[in-house]
């Protein structure tokens, strides 16, 4: 299983309302995250609505990415989420990959 671990920028004026949908994520969605093997996905903000996400899958950030956008429900996920996009792509088109290189196990 690798660890990949990503960050992106949602608007710092919109940070609050941006976690509060994470609380209420459609049923759909996360089944489809599951079926595309993104597991143990995690979400971490900074106040200046930088946010680092981690999560755990036999492929690599692009193929993972690549299997939620050929979801339906991944498509109507980024239209609910683009007013908080500090940019006009979607929010998974900014995802910057960080290197992991250390792990204490």
């Amino acid at each position: 299983m690798k660890r990949i671990g990503f960050q992106f920028r949602v608007r710092p004026d919109r940070l609050d309302e941006y976690k509060e949908r994470h609380k209420h994520v459609w049923p759909e969605m996360l089944q489809a995250l599951r079926q595309a093997g993104w597991h143990n996905y995690t979400l971490f903000s900074r106040t200046d609505g930088l946010i680092f996400g981690y999560f755990e899958t036999d492929d690599s950030l692009q193929t993972a990415l690549a299997r939620m956008a050929a979801t339906e429900v991944n498509a109507r996920w980024q239209a609910f989420m683009a007013e908080f996009n500090v940019s006009t792509e979607h929010l998974d088109d900014t995802f910057v990959e960080l290197e992991e290189y250390f792990h204490l196990d």
